[in-house]
């Protein structure tokens, strides 16, 4: 087995992580946590602040979960959603950010895989993460 072989099998997930507002991708950040588990590898995060830096940052692939924060400005986490699961190619799975529980309705039209609502509790956050990176069909 190459060196190359064996830093892929240790690679941690990495996670796009979209929000216009750097208070919002910190708290996400510090809720999820540096690792999804005990042993695990770190978590790489791809952090950006608008849609069309989302959208080329999943187009390029590589991905293993898409963290969309719903009350970003312009264009919010649920359309962007949307739109990445309706035009890319084996999209990686989504967890949309919603201001309020009564919201989770609207993600569910996003075709978002999971809503965590505001305010952010940092176990629902990590566990919801660590599912969908587990159980996920990210492209790769």
């Amino acid at each position: 087995m190459s060196t190359a072989d064996t830093g892929r099998e240790t690679r941690g997930p990495r996670i796009l992580l979209y929000s216009d507002h750097v208070d919002a991708r910190d708290q996400v950040r510090l809720a999820v946590g540096r690792r999804l588990g005990r042993g695990e590898p770190d978590v790489e995060w791809v952090e950006v602040a608008t849609a069309a830096a989302a959208i080329a940052a999943t187009e390029a692939g590589g991905l293993d979960l898409l963290v969309l924060d719903g009350e970003a400005d312009k264009v919010g986490g649920m359309g962007l959603a949307r739109q990445l699961k309706d035009e890319v190619y084996r999209c990686p799975p989504v967890l949309v950010l919603t201001g309020r529980p009564q919201d989770a309705w609207l993600a569910s039209w996003s075709n978002a895989d999971a809503v965590v609502s505001r305010p952010l509790d940092p176990v629902v956050l990590h566990d919801a993460v660590a599912q969908l990176v587990r159980t996920g069909t990210a492209a790769r």
